[in-house]
């Protein structure tokens, strides 16, 4: 029996660009047959406990993604044993999770969600984030939905090893 891959998203607060991140990667590995594991948590503990943002729910929904009960959660340092691949969704989140890392093993494991969307793989992680939603409308969303989109077929190829 083999152990499926496991994958963190992480952003601020976890209701956002996070959650869209991880229900969009469960949605895709399912629908390529992949035994992928995938969560999401936030680096702050500012929206411990909210769920999901309406609006990130409806450009899930207005994709054919169904969410499930969502509730937003800090990132825990004990992860860093539990998950082969950590996803930052900004520069500050892949700065505060390298700086947590108990070692260079653990840190390694910390990657920029983009950094597997080939149309930016090449630039340094400071190039590569998603700017917060939140602060924005349903346009912003969108952005946040194109970005991630952009990424998740290298995220599988690298999970499939």
């Amino acid at each position: 029996m083999t152990t499926p891959f496991r994958i963190i998203t992480v952003c601020t607060g976890n209701i956002c660009r996070s959650p869209m991140a991880e229900f969009m990667l469960a949605d895709a590995a399912e629908k390529a047959g992949l035994d992928l594991v995938v969560d999401s948590a936030g680096t702050s503990a500012w929206e411990i406990g909210n769920p999901i943002d309406a609006r990130a729910k409806a450009i899930l929904a207005r994709h054919g993604i169904v969410t499930p009960a969502h509730t937003a959660r800090k990132f825990k340092p004990s992860w860093f044993a539990e998950r082969d691949l950590i996803l930052a969704l900004d520069t500050d989140h892949y700065e505060d999770l390298r700086a947590l890392a108990p070692n260079k093993e653990a840190a390694g494991k910390v990657r920029m969600l983009r950094s597997f969307d080939p149309d930016v793989a090449h630039s340094e992680p400071a190039q590569q984030g998603i700017y917060d939603p939140w602060f924005g409308n349903a346009k912003d969303f969108e952005v946040s939905w194109d970005l991630i989109s952009a990424a998740i077929p290298g995220i599988l190829a690298h999970a499939r090893g």
